[in-house]
Order: C-alpha cells, then sequence, then structure tokens
C-alpha cells in the first residue's frame, strides 16, 4: 500500500496520469491532505464514490496520531505523537497574546548528546520523514478544529525545537518544510529551525531554504565548557560556529537567535555574560536565555531569578538584545523527552 502523504507533487501527478485521471485531481488531493487535514481516502468528498475505492485498493493517507496530551495552567500544551512503526516524537503548543507556536520533532531520539538534555539519553532511533514532520502539524490542527479539542486558534508559527538536531536530518527537514510552506500555507518567515551547530550544513540551509529564521544553541562561552555540555563543540568550536553564522546571507533586518540555556554555577556569571557580548561583536543577533527547565535525574539546576536578571542586564547594558525565555510547562513535563520518557515507563 502507498502512503500518498510519501508522494511529492511530481509523484502524486505521475501517478494519476497513468490512472488517466486530469492534472486538477492533484491539487484536489494535496488541498485535502496538508489543508483540509483529511484522515483517510474516504473525507475527499470532492472524489466520486468509484474514486475513492479506487484509490483505497493502492494506497491509503498516513497520519501522525495523539496519543498523550497534557496541559499546563499557564496554557502550555505538551504533545506525544504515535508514529505508523509504533515510535513516538513530542511537541510542545505554546499560546502567548499574539500567536501560536507548534514546536515539532525532526527525529526519533537525538545523536548529539547535550549533558543537559534528555532527549540525549535515548540515542538516535532515525530519522523522521517529511511527512511525519508536516503530520505533526496535522495531528494537532484536527485536533484543534475538533469539538472539545485544543482551544487558542490557528497554528501561526513552527519552530523545530522538539526531539532531535534539525541538520542531522537535513533533506527530511527541507522537504518537510516545503510541505508546510507549499501545501499547508505556512510562510518560511513563520518558521525557526534550531541547531546545536552542525556547521557544514548551515550554508547549505541557506541555499535550501533562505527566509527561515535560525536558532543556534550556544550555551557556553569557552570551548571548555561547551565541550562538556555539547560534545558537538569538539567538531565545530565556537569559533568555528560563530564564523559560519557570520558568512551567512542574512539581511540587515533579521537577527539570528543564539539561544543561552543557564545552568547554576555552570555558566551563568557575570564573567559569561561579558565574554558572550564579546563573541556576538559583529554579528546580527539575539540572545535568547534560557533558565534550565530540570527533570528528575538531571545533574544541573536553574540559576535563581535575580542570577538570570543581572545576566540579562550586563547583555542589555551593552546593546545586546536579550530576552528571558520564560519556562512554561513545568507541571506537564515540557522539557523535551520527558512526556515521552514518562509515557514509555508507564506502558505495560
Amino acid at each position: 500500500m502507498i502512503d500518498l502523504k510519501t508522494l511529492s507533487r511530481g509523484e502524486i501527478g505521475d501517478l494519476f496520469q497513468k490512472m488517466g485521471l486530469p492534472e486538477f485531481r492533484v491539487s484536489q488531493l494535496i488541498h485535502w491532505m496538508y489543508e483540509k487535514n483529511a484522515a483517510s481516502i474516504d473525507d475527499i468528498t470532492e472524489f466520486s464514490k468509484p474514486l475513492r475505492e479506487t484509490l483505497k485498493g493502492f494506497s491509503y493517507i498516513g497520519s501522525v496520531k495523539i496519543l498523550k496530551k497534557t496541559t499546563s495552567p499557564d496554557g502550555t500544551i505538551k504533545l506525544l505523537f504515535g508514529l505508523e512503526d509504533g515510535l513516538s516524537v513530542e511537541g510542545v503548543l505554546i499560546p502567548d497574546e499574539y500567536r501560536l507556536t507548534l514546536c515539532v520533532s525532526s527525529q526519533v531520539g537525538c545523536a548529539m548528546g547535550c549533558r543537559f538534555c534528555l532527549t540525549a539519553t535515548m540515542g538516535l532511533v532515525r530519522n523522521l520523514r517529511a511527512d511525519e514532520i508536516a503530520g505533526q502539524i496535522t495531528a494537532v490542527r484536527r485536533e484543534l478544529q475538533a469539538q472539545g479539542g485544543i482551544s487558542g486558534g490557528e497554528i501561526t508559527n513552527i519552530v523545530f525545537m522538539g526531539m532531535g538536531e534539525p541538520l542531522r536530518n537535513f533533506d527530511g527537514v527541507v522537504r518537510g518544510i516545503h510541505i508546510l510552506t507549499e501545501f499547508m500555507g505556512i510562510s518560511k518567515r513563520r518558521i525557526t529551525l534550531s541547531t546545536a551547530g552542525v556547521v557544514p550544513e548551515l550554508q547549505r540551509l541557506y541555499r535550501e531554504i533562505p527566509e527561515v529564521n535560525l536558532a543556534v544553541s550556544l550555551n557556553a562561552t569557552t570551548d571548555e565548557t561547551r565541550s562538556a555540555l555539547m560534545p558537538v563543540n569538539n567538531k565545530y568550536n565556537i569559533g568555528a560556529l560563530l564564523r559560519a553564522c557570520g558568512r551567512l546571507p542574512i539581511s540587515s533586518r533579521r537577527r539570528i537567535t543564539f539561544g543561552y540555556v543557564l545552568l547554576k554555577g555552570i555558566n551563568d556569571t557575570p564573567a559569561d555574560a561579558r565574554r558572550l557580548i564579546a563573541l556576538l561583536k559583529g554579528l546580527s543577533a539575539k540572545v535568547n536565555l534560557i533558565p534550565f527547565n530540570t527533570y528528575d535525574a538531571a545533574k544541573f539546576e536553574p540559576p535563581d531569578e535575580q542570577t538570570v536578571l543581572e545576566f540579562q542586564q550586563i547583555l542589555i547594558d551593552r546593546h545586546v538584545t536579550a530576552f528571558i525565555r520564560k519556562s512554561m510547562g513545568r507541571e506537564i513535563y515540557a522539557a523535551c523527552g520527558q512526556l515521552k520518557t514518562c509515557h514509555e515507563t508507564a506502558s505495560p
């Protein structure tokens, strides 16, 4: 059986041509799968019943399902998505006054080994296909539309900040983003891709999809500390990463976001803040300060609020745009990897 969602527009066109179907049927199928969120061929009422039966004889519309959903008092919704092979990945739906942002995964697990990340303890199982990446958005859209489902309107922004390193699944992620933009109506400028710093793929990313926003997980101001936290730094150190960022063809009106997870006693000192200012000099940059979101058996702690505020103020005083990203969803295991771990531990 062919999963129609694994096919490109050209592949659907070739298939329908062999069936003797007109070109407009291709557009109709894509519209129903990606805009009307059809869960099955039977949902496509624009197709005649005989055509639906013919298609069902050799194909189907694959889907990502929501296995578990937990809602925090602050409105954050943590989602566990089930894939057709029985594996699962996580997502987070984050509402604020102006946006409804969905954080999606690009891999089952992760091979990057970042010491502060629970997902890193799982290792890498496999890359997600493009249709599985898009399927996370479709699953949430269905839930938003369903009576009694998630409330909060339409998804406005997509961030690749869930499980996995997007640039280690480059082809799947790029094709997934093309599905989001070409078939699902999501602007590239409302998509943010977060990377731990896979330097060779950064230039390639901006050749393929230059309009997407980039977030780089920096998390330290010396190679010694960053290598201890993020093994990727042993291959692509801070200097190499920032030089690569400086070469990206980013317009003067846009900035790279540098994520900085604040860890108590590790990278949260005034000296770290001053080194961060020096590192980012000359770059079109802004900083997201992220107090560590702890989990069971974590080896790190978040700094106290005063330390976080002082770190931010040092940056602001030197004209570096710095935001403190509120840790949302602490009550619902919103740190990446927590919900999946809890679900699998509780499963028989």
